[in-house]
């Protein structure tokens, strides 16, 4: 919604809730089909420079004004998220290494929605990352940090019980194999009907159902393998803990 401002005051009390007293006129408009609301925002900024005269000017109203503070912000959000994660993790195992294997694989998360909104951009021009590709790469961040966490987790139990990180990883991985994709694709499934939304704001559902589902995706079909191997790598180098001596090792020579 975007509202057309009259630089010239007027007094009367019609005009005093909503913009200093000057006369304005609300419009109120959707997208096209096939095109996003950041698209058509675009579009309005671009004709309103080239139609309105100079003594009128225009403000965003509604879902458009926060559509437009907000833009540009998401690094941000998406920094801090990565952060607070990182820290709540840092506090759960007690580590400083420990997290840096869990957050090492939302990456790959990433990669897999910018892939799938790169595809889905062949089929429409409205997948792109704007506000609504943001919130659901942060929403990845809490998703692919869950599956880390399973394998993670399991495995520093199973090292503390006195197994080396390659054998607790590759037990972590086989033991956690099912409870991650019985998470994953309830996840998946469940933002299937994002993808397929109708109506009004069904471009912006779209987006962030893209989003969340080919990110989710890769992330839980390469996390499998790449989580574990990420253990071993932080327990090694990171957390101090070497592979035990085997027994022949141990036993001196007659």
């Amino acid at each position: 919604m975007a509202t057309l401002i009259d630089s010239e005051p007027t007094s009367g009390p019609e005009f005093t809730y909503r913009f200093n007293l000057y006369r304005a006129a609300e419009v109120t408009g959707q997208p096209a089909p096939g095109f996003s609301s950041t698209q058509a925002l675009n579009a309005l900024e671009e004709v309103a420079a080239q139609v309105l005269p100079g003594d009128m000017s225009y403000g965003w109203n509604a879902m458009s004004f926060q559509e437009k503070a907000a833009e540009g912000s998401g690094s941000i959000v998406f920094v801090m998220a990565l952060v607070f994660v990182f820290l709540i993790l840092a506090a759960q195992y007690e580590s400083w290494s420990l997290p840096l294997g869990v957050l090492f694989g939302t990456p790959i998360a990433i990669f897999g929605a910018m892939f799938g909104l790169w595809l889905a951009r062949f089929f429409s021009t409205s997948y792109e990352n704007n506000v609504f590709a943001q919130i659901g790469l942060v929403m990845l961040i809490g998703m692919a940090a869950k599956n880390a966490i399973l394998i993670v987790e399991f495995a520093r139990a199973q090292t503390e019980q006195g197994k080396s990180p390659v054998e607790a990883a590759m037990e972590a991985a086989r033991q956690r194999f099912r409870p991650i994709l019985m998470t994953a694709f309830s996840f998946i499934f469940g933002i299937l009907p994002l993808l397929f939304a109708t109506g009004a704001g069904a471009e912006a559902r779209k987006v962030m159902g893209m989003t969340a589902f080919s990110g989710m995706l890769v992330a839980t079909l390469v996390g499998v393998v790449l989580v574990p191997g990420l253990y071993v790598i932080v327990e090694r180098y990171l957390g101090g803990r070497k592979e035990p001596p085997t027994q022949q090792a141990e036993e001196e020579p007659e």
